[in-house]
Parts: C-alpha cells; sequence; structure tokens
C-alpha cells in the first residue's frame, strides 16, 4: 500500500500537474490542474482511478486554471491553498488577459486549507503545510510514507520561487524553504510546479539560493 503519482506537464508554462492515488483503493486526487482539461481526463482514464478531490497549492493560473472545470466534470471539491490567495483567485481574468491564456473565470475553493491540515485520499494521507513567499496563502502537500512533497512554486531543482509577483516576499519565502521543506528529511523527493524532481538533501548541498552547511550523510 503505498502513494502513487503521475506527473503530467500542463500549460505552455509546463506546469507539473500530479494526478495521486492510493494503490490499495484506486482513489486519486490532482494537484494543480492548471490547464488542458481533456489531456487530463484521458490520463485518468488511462490510469484506472477514481478522482475524490482536486488540490491547489496556490491561485496562480497555471496552476488553478483547469480546476473548476474538472471539479464540475468529476463532480468532486476543489480544496486550497490558504485563503491569502483568495485575491489571486478572484483576480483569474485578469492573469488570462496578462498571459494570453483562454479565459479563467473566478472561483472560490470548496475548502481553504491551513497549516497542519491532513487531507487524506484513499488510505493515504497528505499533510498541509502553508508555505508563503511566492503567493501569501501558499501551501505544500507531503506524504510520510511515500518520502515525497508535492511543493508548487516554493523551491525547484537548483532554484526557489518567484517573489516579484503581488504580495510576494523573499525573505518569507526562504523562512518557509528552511523552516517547513528542510525539516521533511534530506530523503525526501520533492515534485516542483515546473521543471525536474529534486531531493531535500540535493537542494540543501547545492541550491545557490537556500544551500547551507549541511553535511551529506
Amino acid at each position: 500500500m503505498s502513494l502513487q503519482y503521475k506527473i503530467v506537464p500542463v500549460t505552455p508554462f509546463q506546469q507539473n500537474c500530479s494526478i495521486i492515488w492510493c494503490d490499495e483503493t484506486h482513489q486519486a486526487a490532482i494537484i494543480d490542474p492548471g490547464g488542458d482539461i481533456q489531456q487530463l481526463q484521458k490520463e485518468v482514464a488511462a490510469l484506472g482511478v477514481n478522482v475524490t478531490q482536486l488540490l491547489l497549492t496556490h491561485g496562480h493560473l497555471d496552476h488553478v486554471g483547469g480546476a473548476e472545470p474538472l471539479s464540475q466534470i468529476f463532480k468532486v471539491p476543489m480544496i486550497g491553498p490558504q485563503k491569502d490567495d483568495e485575491f489571486w483567485l478572484q483576480g483569474l481574468p485578469r492573469q488570462s488577459e496578462m498571459f494570453g491564456l483562454p479565459m479563467t473565470e473566478a472561483f472560490t475553493p470548496t475548502q481553504w486549507l491551513n497549516d497542519g491540515d491532513v487531507v487524506t485520499v484513499g488510505n493515504q494521507t497528505l499533510q498541509v503545510s502553508h508555505t508563503p513567499g511566492h503567493t501569501p496563502g501558499h501551501v505544500i502537500f507531503y506524504n510520510a510514507d511515500a518520502k515525497v512533497a508535492f511543493v508548487g512554486d516554493v523551491l525547484f531543482n537548483g532554484g526557489i520561487g518567484r517573489t516579484d509577483f503581488p504580495q510576494g516576499d523573499h525573505p518569507t519565502l526562504i523562512n518557509s524553504i528552511k523552516t517547513k521543506l528542510w525539516p521533511l528529511g534530506n530523503e525526501v523527493t520533492f515534485v516542483p510546479g515546473h521543471g525536474p524532481l529534486s531531493t531535500i538533501g540535493h537542494e540543501r548541498a547545492t541550491n545557490p539560493f537556500v544551500a547551507d552547511e549541511m553535511p551529506l550523510y
């Protein structure tokens, strides 16, 4: 029994949408369904899983653009991010214009998330951490059994999230990384919002933005 996942890059921004599922119950969630709705439907059908919820790390268009249509298609709730990202979700029409992407209407998720919440997917659990900095209401999802974290745009392989958007803050982002991601453990694999996967230990040792003096064991 374990958590499985498949990464499906979506939108012109090649955002890493993740379909995750419990291999015992085949119940699934889609993390950050940014767009390409038909492709995601085909992937879900091919995997033979039952989507029960959509999980959102933050309110940027390339992460949430497909959320409301998929919520209606699968008849499932939209969960997350933390409420401080409400202004981003309400500003989705403006984001659509700004990036030249298909019009996405503003929406309110079924449920906001808070630091310390737990989300259940079948028999698997995801721990929620509030990780502001890239956006004020950003959250990450961590599964301890699989030692995998879905971190949105907080941390990347060799990089960190941008902080030049409204209500972004660089010191806050660095603090989120060091106080919420580092304690997960060096061996933890993370799925970033864009680009290749990495591990916490690799980034602590090599990431030019947040590397520290940690010895590698």
